[in-house]
C-alpha cells in the first residue's frame, strides 16, 4: 500500500498519467495503422503465405515497440531532468533524493514502457486471427481479412477513447479515426503496382 501511495504521489507531481495516456492513444493508433498498412499490402500482393505475413507483422510490432520505448525514454528523461534542474535552481537546493528527484528518474521509465508496449500489444491483438490460423489451420477462414477488420475496429475504438477523453461525441471521434484508416487503405490501393 505504501508503494502504491508513493507511486501515486510521483504521478501527481509530474502529471505523467496525462503524458502516458497521450502516448497510449498516439502510439496505439500508430501500431494499428502500421499493421493495417502491412495487412493491406499482403492482401493486395496475394502471394505471401501465413508464416511470412506473421513474421513480417511481428518484426514490425517489435520495431514499433522498441522505437516507442527508446524514443520516449530519451525525450522524457531529458525533459524531467530539465524540470528538476529548474526546480533545484529556484529552491537553491539539491532535490535528487526528494520525491521530485525520484519522479525524474522513475516516471520516464513508466512513460517509455507505456509508449512502447501499446503499439506492440495492439499489433499482437490484430495478429491474433493470423496466429490462431497458423496454429490451428482451418479454424479461421480468411484470417488476413479478419485481422484487417480487427485493425479497423481497434482504430475506431481508439477514436472512441480519444473522444471520451476530450469530451467530444464518442461516435464522431471514432468515425474520424476510421476515416483516416479508410483513406490510408485507399492510398495503398491507388499505389498498387500495375
Amino acid at each position: 500500500m505504501r508503494l502504491f501511495n508513493q507511486f501515486s504521489l510521483l504521478i501527481n507531481i509530474t502529471r505523467s498519467h496525462l503524458i502516458a495516456r497521450r502516448y497510449f492513444v498516439v502510439n496505439g493508433f500508430d501500431g494499428a495503422l502500421a499493421m493495417l498498412g502491412l495487412l493491406m499490402g499482403f492482401y493486395m500482393s496475394n502471394q505471401a503465405d501465413l508464416t511470412t505475413i506473421i513474421s513480417v507483422c511481428l518484426g514490425a510490432a517489435v520495431a514499433l515497440g522498441m522505437s516507442g520505448i527508446t524514443s520516449a525514454y530519451i525525450s522524457e528523461a531529458a525533459e524531467k531532468q530539465r524540470e528538476l534542474k529548474s526546480l533545484e535552481e529556484a529552491m537553491l537546493s539539491n532535490l535528487s533524493q526528494s520525491a521530485h528527484g525520484q519522479a525524474a528518474r522513475i516516471m520516464p521509465v513508466i512513460v517509455a514502457i507505456t509508449n512502447g508496449l501499446t503499439p506492440f500489444m495492439i499489433a499482437l491483438i490484430i495478429m491474433l486471427p493470423l496466429i490462431i490460423s497458423h496454429w490451428q489451420p482451418g479454424l479461421i477462414k480468411n484470417p488476413l481479412e479478419i485481422a484487417t477488420l480487427l485493425a479497423f475496429v481497434i482504430i475506431f475504438l481508439l477514436g472512441v477513447f480519444l473522444g471520451r477523453i476530450s469530451g467530444h461525441f464518442w461516435l464522431w471521434s471514432g468515425i474520424k479515426t476510421l476515416f483516416v484508416a479508410l483513406i490510408t487503405t485507399l492510398i495503398i490501393f491507388l499505389l498498387k503496382p500495375l
